[in-house]
This record gives structure tokens, sequence and C-alpha cells, in this order.
């Protein structure tokens, strides 16, 4: 198959990725025409997954503005995926135009475009790396020599942990980043459920086995599990859209439809 300029060789475009599926709801243009073929298919079960993508994405924005107010200026984003309007680096800089940004992601498009949208932000990294090989992570983010381990770091996993299968040990993973972080850190997961989801939604989901990078769905506390005994904030693991929201005209009586919960939590164990 003929490869788009500027795209790496090593691209399967015979199956479709999860991070254009995600880009191409999100209303992005790095995507092909079999990501858009599986997106209509799961957008045809469930006309309201769009809107989850953007739910997604606003839970990532509000949760970096919380942290960039405790004074969080450097964040390492895993499984960040495709470009698109309001990226983290977008929005700590705006509030604070030092704020450092290494963007983490396994798929070669998302982090070819990346580098691309990058070039010349001094600020900012991208590795390309797979969120199960965390010390090769924590390895590559400091030969960048862009973030301050013994400084609070902001670890964003927003929509990604969902990726690893219990196979992988997603929790021992997660263990991992947390130990290699500050006290005064924050970890912020938004992760994929079945509680209180019908069955066509369980049903779409299970469409991503198309992909890569399948989706496993997780209860409330599996989820909780994964902050280990860092401090959990208000108002808790909760449905995305009911974290912290903007204004209380914007959370729809039935929150729950986006099927995601969002958390994030503070290290606060004392130092070595």
């Amino acid at each position: 198959m003929q490869m788009p300029d500027g795209l790496p060789t090593e691209i399967d475009l015979s199956r479709p990725s999860a991070a254009r599926v995600y880009d191409y709801f999100l209303g992005g243009a790095h995507n092909f025409d079999i990501d858009r073929q599986l997106a209509e298919q799961i957008a045809a079960m469930t006309p309201n997954l769009p809107a989850t993508m953007r739910a997604g994405r606003e839970f990532l924005r509000r949760a970096v503005r919380v942290l960039l107010d405790a004074g969080v200026d450097q964040f390492l984003d895993i499984g960040s995926g495709i470009p698109t309007v309001g990226n983290v680096h977008e929005v700590a800089q705006a509030a604070n135009p030092k704020a450092r940004v290494i963007y983490v992601d396994i798929d070669p498009v998302a982090v070819a475009h990346s580098r691309e949208l990058l070039a010349g932000n001094e600020l900012t990294g991208v590795i390309h790396a797979d969120l199960r090989e965390p010390g090769r992570i924590l390895a590559e983010a400091r030969r960048l020599a862009l973030l301050d381990f013994d400084r609070p770091l902001g670890i964003l996993l927003a929509g990604v942990v969902h990726f690893v299968p219990d196979t992988y040990r997603p929790a021992d993973i997660l263990a991992t980043l947390r130990a290699a972080a500050a006290p005064g850190s924050h970890l912020v997961i938004s992760h994929s459920t079945f509680e209180d989801q019908p069955q066509e939604m369980l049903d779409a989901q299970r469409l991503s086995a198309r992909t890569a990078t399948e989706i496993s769905l997780r209860s409330r506390a599996e989820i909780t599990g994964f902050f280990g005994d860092w401090t959990i904030l208000d108002p808790g693991v909760v449905h995305m859209e009911l974290w912290r929201p903007d204004s209380p005209s914007e959370v729809a009586a039935d929150a729950q439809r986006f099927g995601a919960f969002g958390g994030v939590a503070r290290n606060d164990r004392p130092a070595d």
C-alpha cells in the first residue's frame, strides 16, 4: 500500500489503529479509510461515542489545570495519541510558558505527527514507546532531560490503561511509574468501564479487538486500585463528566453514558 508522505513505512494500513480512530472521533485529519470504516461501525452502534471521546479530552484538560494550580509544571503524557487542538502542552504552556511536556505513544502515526507539530518547541519531547514497558519510558524520558524526576511530576494516563490486558499486570506497571515520581506528583487516569453501561456500549467496545490494542473494561474498584497508596483527590474516581466540571450546568443527568471513570491522585509520601 502506498504510504502518505512523511509517515513511517512500517505503519500497517491494513488494520485500524485505536489512536487514529480516536483522532477521527475528535475531528482530526490524521486517519485513514480503514480507521474511518471501523469508527463509523462503532458510531452506528453507539451514536454518543464522539461525545464520549470529547468528554475524555475535556476531563484531561480540567485535570491538567488542577495540577497547574497545584504547582506542577512538568508532565509525562503516556498514550497521548495523535495531536489535536487543546493538547496538554497547549493547556499547560498557556498557563505557564515554562511548562514541560513529554508525549509517549505506541502508534507510529501519532509519534510522527507529534514530532511534526512540536518541531521548534524546546519544552516538549516525544517518545515512541509502549505503556507495557514503563522502565523504558522512564529511561527515555530521563535521556531527553526535559523532566526533573526529583520535582513533582504530572503522570497522565488518559484513556490508555484499558488497552493493557490483565496478562501484562497493569497494576505493576502503574506501581513502577508511581515509584519514579517525587512527593507532590500527581497521577491522572481515565479508563473505560462495564459498570452502568448498556449492552450496545459493551458490544461496541468489543469491536476494539479489530485493532492492535483491544480494550479491557474494568470496574471502579479495579481502576481505583491503579492509584495505589496515593491520595485520591475529591470527588474521587467518578464518571468523567462528574470530575470537577467547569459548571454544574455542563453535567448531564446521565453522566454514566460516557462509559468511563476518571480520577486524580497525589503522592503524599514523605521524601526519602
